[in-house]
């Protein structure tokens, strides 16, 4: 007689440290990011590692400093596909590895370069089906369900939710225990700034829209203006906090989308205890791999998409810098690139690239002739549609350099204009 589900299920369970079983010289490991993060199966890799060689850890968005990411743990190496707070530092370093990628090409991009091994995620536990949810974090790790066996650390605080994000027993070779938090994220303080260019977008936004929308003091504010609409849906990278107050308030209904009618769709979400609450056992978000949520033809096919994502400077062409001040990184391109390319391949759509005119202190202008020598063009200028400060909108599709130059300055902090206009006039922009 075949085991049944229940037997599965026992006969998978094991310690943390067997998953040493299944990791060889050179291993390729993928390893979930943020609340996914498998602690206690990364705790038992590393108290391992005199047993390892050569073995890389791949991950975006590192949840805990470690001392795999630190560089000590000599059979490990980190390999970062997004800086986090964890990694920024030992990156600097040189102890970690950075992957340039749009946040969609990831799981390609892991097939054709690294071929992974195995897939380590922190997931829910399993129903009486056999079936672990990938919780709040489906991202990358998703895309290789079926593909890649997984090991996983089953923590009873994660919430079960749906979507393309489910994991059978049969996929899993060992699974162990956990009990820990998930990580929040604590709302963030708000300025008038973020006040004043909320307000611009939120106008910008109709009924029936399809929204993408980050997470920060800006997109909060967007989030927070927006509950006298109706009938708007959410295709959204990450699903955070801000929305839940939209869906409470009958603002959010999805019954005007193209696709998933009816369904929130994302790929992960990050944000306060409220939220995980909301996300648990509700059949309403669904949580699928970013080759699918971050696709642009996937995006494009909202008709009434509006994106919004921030950056940290353009320049007179429009070049949005993101994930690097100069040569300093703090992150990485994740899917600005990829809504904003698939907000201006949508019918009707629209994306809004957000910032402050200039550094808290107003000493630096963040509208500037050139980007700094070093930066990272995270979102290029062919597919920048509109640029947002507390002092305006500036729309750059279409405009010539000219145009875009002139409409930028507007928008720039008034401390700066005129030193700006001579620096386009010296440039030949204008």
């Amino acid at each position: 007689m075949a085991p049944s589900i229940t037997d599965m299920i026992a006969a998978a369970r094991r310690p943390p440290d067997a998953v040493l079983d299944h990791v060889g010289s050179g291993s390729q490991i993928v390893v979930n990011s943020s609340n996914g993060e498998p602690a206690t199966v990364l705790d038992a890799l590393e108290a391992g590692g005199d047993r390892l060689d050569g073995v890389r850890l791949h991950q975006m968005l590192a949840a805990r400093p470690r001392a795999s990411i630190e560089g000590k743990v000599p059979g490990l190496r980190h390999v970062s596909w997004f800086l986090s707070p964890a990694t920024r530092e030992a990156f600097r370093a040189g102890h970690c590895d950075l992957v340039p990628n749009n946040f969609s090409d990831v799981p390609r991009l892991m097939r054709r370069t690294v071929r992974p091994d195995l897939v380590i995620a922190s997931v829910s536990p399993p129903d009486r089906h056999g079936w672990f949810s990938l919780g709040t974090d489906a991202g990358y790790t998703a895309a290789f369900i079926g593909e890649v066996p997984f090991f996983v650390e089953v923590n009873a605080q994660m919430p079960r939710t749906f979507g393309g994000n489910q994991l059978h027993i049969t996929d899993v070779v060992g699974w162990c225990e956990a009990d820990r938090p998930m990580v929040e994220l604590p709302p963030p303080a708000v300025t008038d700034r973020d006040r004043a260019i909320a307000a611009l977008v939120a106008e910008r936004i109709p009924d029936g829209a399809t929204l993408q929308i980050g997470i920060g003091a800006v997109p909060d504010m967007v989030l927070a203006s927006l509950r006298d609409h109706r009938e708007l849906g959410v295709h959204s990278e990450i699903f955070g906090t801000g929305f839940v107050d939209l869906v409470e308030a009958g603002a959010v209904t999805g019954t005007r989308k193209a696709t998933h009618r009816s369904k929130i769709v994302t790929t992960a979400s990050l944000g306060t205890r409220r939220l995980y609450d909301f996300v648990a056992d509700n059949a309403g978000v669904e949580y699928h791999p970013v080759d699918h949520t971050n696709d642009p033809w996937n995006i494009a096919r909202e008709p009434l998409i509006r994106s919004v994502n921030a950056t940290l400077e353009v320049d007179f062409l429009g070049q949005c810098a993101s994930e690097s001040l100069g040569s300093q990184y703090f992150s990485s391109s994740g899917g600005q690139p990829d809504f904003a390319r698939g907000a201006i391949m949508s019918e009707h759509g629209a994306a809004f690239i957000v910032l402050h005119s200039a550094t808290h202190d107003d000493t630096v202008s963040r509208i500037v002739p050139q980007l700094q020598p070093g930066a990272a063009v995270t979102t290029f200028k062919n597919i920048v549609d509109h640029v947002v400060t507390e002092y305006g909108v500036a729309e750059l599709r279409g405009a010539s350099i000219a145009e875009r130059t002139t409409r930028l300055i507007a928008i720039a902090h008034p401390h700066f204009r005129d030193e700006l206009t001579a620096q386009a006039r010296t440039l030949g922009y204008l």
